[in-house]
């Protein structure tokens, strides 16, 4: 994963040190020698995340944040303060900030590392949720104003998952000043029972459970459906900070350290229960202001028009953040036969089940929409040119692989899929240049023979493996072999590991 990080310090030796961590680990550091100048560059360079010190003179690191996110524009960029301050009540007063995490000098890289990792993650889930906000107010659907910070945090309902019961009940005690609801819960067993029963603003879990491994018990929580979107806060000893780190790997939002300071529990939760009720809101908005006027009725893809509004959002961001994008044209090969043959009713269905393989095959924040017709755009932002192949061809071949369920006599039919790609690197261009780029790359795949990928400037991707596809349906055209094309070469063996990951 590749982030813009800004490191905002008054000290030059401390800059260049983190500013040697990060680049080593493939971030593009920007950096700030003081907080007026951090603000300015947050504004006008849009970093993912910034590593703010606190003992600045001036401005201090405290007012630097407030302003931060008192600043629609910069209040959803995560802020991680690092410090040579110690004290418990410097954490709380930097989360009171709005700060998502408190790092103590010297720091620990493994650490560092990870929770920039994890914030980078989340603000892409949430950018992804603000730009769909800011299209659907394009259409005059207007949602909620403010950040995150404006959220309320109290009465919510969270779930405490340790065996110790001094713990849990310092926990529920602790909570219970801002009205929330805690259940409280001592094995992993009792947690998932309960945690399909009921729905919960966030969840707490010792990775120091005597009988189980509270790290597992958080990659299964993160794995479930109904959890997946709750703020999971794990509950560690200074040695564990190997684990934790793990932890915010495998999704997990914040982390606190026995013995655990009443204050900085208080803060920490309401930061994620602010950051939550802020992602509700932003989904809930989104869902309900554009799921008839922005989608397709048959599908329940986005539609042209809001594919229009959103592309130019998107091409305009990557401009702002010099990152790539990819435009994918895909067409159903043969559909009109398929119509001819076998009725619209088939058709219909052929539709639906297309929509349904290629979204299954697309990470969260990726875009699918119908054109009309059997004509459909995929949006792959922030890829490389690599990576936008293989996802590709994944979704050409999942296409081709197994033959489409349809009602009727036949049972099956195969169904396979042309595509253009055009990749957009942060270009200024226009949303019809950028459409026009790869539908030429889709007449290209047509005219070569269909069933496969086609990128500007590099030909004809190379094709994985695809099993025989059945019988065409009755009357259904088949096209004659192509003449070989320049394919371009697969992808590195790491790349298509991390596809795997995403897709």
């Amino acid at each position: 994963m590749t982030a813009r990080v800004l490191v905002v310090d008054d000290i030059l030796p401390n800059v260049k040190l983190l500013e040697a961590k990060l680049s080593g680990e493939y971030f593009d550091v920007l950096t700030a020698t003081s907080g007026a100048e951090g603000i300015q560059k947050a504004e006008t360079l849009s970093p993912d995340i910034i590593l703010l010190d606190v003992m600045m003179p001036g401005m201090d690191g405290f007012e630097t944040c407030q302003r931060l996110k008192a600043n629609p524009a910069t209040a959803h960029i995560p802020v991680v303060m690092v410090t040579a301050l110690t004290d418990a009540t410097d954490r709380v007063r930097g989360l009171e900030s709005g700060a998502d995490d408190f790092l103590s000098k010297p720091v620990n890289d493994v650490a560092l590392m990870a929770r920039v990792r994890s914030l980078v993650r989340l603000k892409m889930t949430v950018d992804e949720w603000r730009i769909r906000e800011n299209t659907a107010n394009q259409f005059g659907f207007s949602g909620n104003k403010g950040t995150f910070l404006t959220e309320p945090s109290e009465k919510a309902r969270i779930l405490v998952i340790e065996d110790k019961a001094f713990e849990s009940d310092k926990f529920v005690e602790t909570l219970r000043r801002d009205d929330d609801q805690c259940q409280t819960v001592r094995t992993g067993d009792q947690a998932i029972a309960i945690s399909q029963q009921n729905d919960f603003d966030m969840i707490t879990v010792s990775l120091n459970l005597t009988a189980e491994d509270g790290l597992r018990l958080c990659s299964h929580l993160r794995s479930n459906e109904r959890t997946r979107s709750v703020p999971i806060l794990m509950v560690g000893e200074e040695g564990d900070m190997k684990r934790i780190a793990q932890g915010l790997e495998i999704g997990a939002h914040d982390y606190i350290l026995r013995p655990v300071d009443r204050n900085e529990l208080l803060a920490r939760v309401r930061t994620q229960i602010r950051r939550k009720r802020y992602q509700d809101r932003l989904r809930s908005n989104y869902e309900t202001s554009l799921s008839l006027a922005l989608t397709d009725s048959l599908t329940g893809l986005f539609n042209r028009r809001y594919l229009m509004v959103h592309l130019e959002k998107l091409i305009k961001k990557n401009v702002e953040s010099k990152k790539n994008l990819c435009v994918l044209m895909l067409d159903i090969d043969h559909f009109k036969k398929i119509n001819d043959s076998a009725g619209h009713a088939v058709g219909d269905e052929v539709l639906k089940t297309f929509a349904e393989r290629v979204s299954q095959r697309l990470r969260s924040f990726d875009l699918v929409a119908r054109l009309g017709g059997e004509e459909f755009v995929v949006i792959l932002p922030d890829i490389s040119l690599d990576m936008a192949m293989q996802v590709s061809e994944r979704l050409r071949n999942g296409i081709a692989r197994e033959p489409f369920k349809v009602s009727g006599p036949m049972g099956t039919m195969p169904v396979t899929v042309s595509i253009g790609a055009a990749m957009i690197n942060g270009e200024d261009v226009k949303v019809e240049e950028a459409l026009r780029r790869a539908d030429d790359e889709l007449y290209r795949a047509k005219e070569g023979g269909r069933n496969r990928v086609y990128f500007l400037d590099h030909g004809m991707v190379a094709q994985g493996e695809t099993p025989p596809a059945a019988a065409p349906a009755a009357g259904a055209e088949t096209a004659a072999p192509a003449a070989p094309a320049p394919a371009t070469a697969p992808p590195s063996a790491e790349v298509a590991e991390t596809i795997k990951k995403i897709v």
